[in-house]
């Protein structure tokens, strides 16, 4: 049993070459955002303790950084 071949043509095609472009204009747009949200969620699970005490060690009162640290 032979297998088919389909062959694409080549070149600009009037109405297919619009539709090609949005669709990987779309899927790249859809890479980029995931990728963009993944990095934004380990800087945000990284950095939002060390950005409470860079904050607090910048209020008045000026609190040690034992104090911070300190449930109490």
């Amino acid at each position: 049993m032979a297998s088919r071949v389909a062959l694409k043509g080549k070149g600009k095609s009037g109405k297919g070459s619009k539709a090609s472009e949005n669709r990987s204009t779309a899927k790249c747009l859809k890479e980029w955002s995931t990728w963009a949200v993944k990095k934004a969620k380990v800087i945000t699970h990284y950095g939002f303790i060390p950005l409470v005490i860079i904050i607090g060690m910048n209020s008045e009162p000026k609190p040690q950084l034992s104090q911070l640290l300190s449930p109490v």
